[in-house]
């Protein structure tokens, strides 16, 4: 279960995330998450913490940053914007993460 929370900065969030001891950096490679440590499919990890960040005058500027936790005790941050999900909408880490992008209404 994933916790959720808005921010004004992906700065802000990012360094919350940082003090909450998410380190890496993982990034998206294809169907996997990648980070110096290792290469993640969908059932590797778990999304623990959701930040949004929503651009003031261009809904393009918005992000989402995510606090990724691997099944092996590894914890990191995975920052996305909008275009991603159009550019990977059949990937399964693409379906896993958008499953929290939005807050619940």
């Amino acid at each position: 279960m994933s916790i959720t929370y808005h921010y004004a900065t992906v700065a802000i969030a990012i360094e919350q995330l940082r003090e909450k001891g998410f380190t890496e950096d993982f990034n998206l490679d294809g169907n996997y998450l990648v980070s110096q440590v290792g290469r993640f499919g969908d059932s590797d990890f778990e999304i623990a913490h959701v930040y949004f960040y929503e651009g003031e005058s261009n809904p393009d500027d918005e992000a989402t940053v995510y606090g990724i936790e691997s099944g092996t005790g590894h914890k990191g941050v995975l920052v996305t914007g909008n275009d991603v999900f159009a550019d990977n909408a059949e990937s399964s880490i693409i379906k896993k993460l958008l499953h929290h992008n939005k807050p619940a209404e």
